[in-house]
């Protein structure tokens, strides 16, 4: 006997609506080499916490550790990527002690049965920039894991509702707060670098006004220096020597002879 499907199940447009509310994000200006990594997310915060997180992860961080340390000290680089990589490996502790527990409350219940989606798995190919990146891929993934086993869990009234729902919403945060902080990093040193340009600017400028002060100054001393000569004892004594003497104002008679 055929089976009878009862209900309509997804064909795909779940996943439809969810890449319709996201914008796309701009990669234009990345000209790093990226691997390209197939994964798939199954649960719905899995696939909404990819979407929207992923890119802006990346977009931060490709900042962070690309275009800043063009610009800005090494070792300032280096402490922002050290933090975001600790946060990330304690996400990932944090995650697998979840999975774990789960497991071993299924083993310890006799579940044998994880729950499943009845929408299709979200399936695409990620460029992935760099081991940060990928670190951050494998944090969602491990969400995506953790999800049904919380909800198979609760079907079985092994764990409550009301902790379900923390536990997921703890987990959603986390992973949340990583994207957002690497965005918020790569702002901070954005803003560093503005900075540096400005006072790169405005040492500029204070040269060329002292560039120009000193050739006024040029100009005012070889503006003294004229003046100077005009009023020299050599020029004296020629305008002397050019006045009329008392003895010409009276001519001596020229005797005849």
């Amino acid at each position: 006997m055929a089976d009878i499907d009862l209900v309509k199940h997804d064909q795909g447009g779940v996943n439809a609506r969810i890449l319709a509310k996201e914008s796309k994000a701009d990669f234009r200006r990345v000209e790093a080499a990226s691997l390209k990594i197939k994964t798939s997310f199954a649960s719905a915060e899995g696939k909404r916490l990819f979407i929207r997180y992923f890119s802006t992860f990346q977009l931060g961080n490709h900042f962070i550790s690309v275009i800043s340390r063009t610009r800005l000290d090494h070792e300032e680089v280096a402490k922002a990527e050290a933090a975001i990589r600790a946060q990330m490996d304690r996400i990932a502790e944090e995650l697998n002690r979840a999975i774990d527990g789960a497991e071993a409350l299924f083993q310890a219940n006799g579940i044998t049965r994880v729950a499943t989606y009845d929408t299709l798995p979200l399936e695409v190919e990620v460029g992935v920039l760099s081991s940060s990146s990928r670190r951050y891929l494998e944090i969602l993934n491990k969400l995506d894991r953790l999800m049904p086993l919380l909800q198979t869990l609760e079907i079985h009234e092994v764990i409550t509702t009301q902790a379900v729902d923390i536990e997921r919403a703890a987990f959603k945060r986390k992973v949340r707060d990583v994207a957002n902080g690497a965005r918020n990093v790569a702002t901070r040193l954005r803003r560093e670098m503005n900075a540096l340009d400005a006072r790169r600017a405005g040492g500029d400028a204070g040269a060329r006004l002292m560039e120009g002060g000193a050739s006024s100054a040029a100009a005012e001393a070889a503006a003294v220096e004229a003046l100077a000569a005009a009023s020299s004892p050599s020029e004296r004594t020629e305008d002397v020597g050019s006045q009329e003497r008392p003895e010409d104002s009276h001519p001596q008679a020229i005797a005849e002879p």
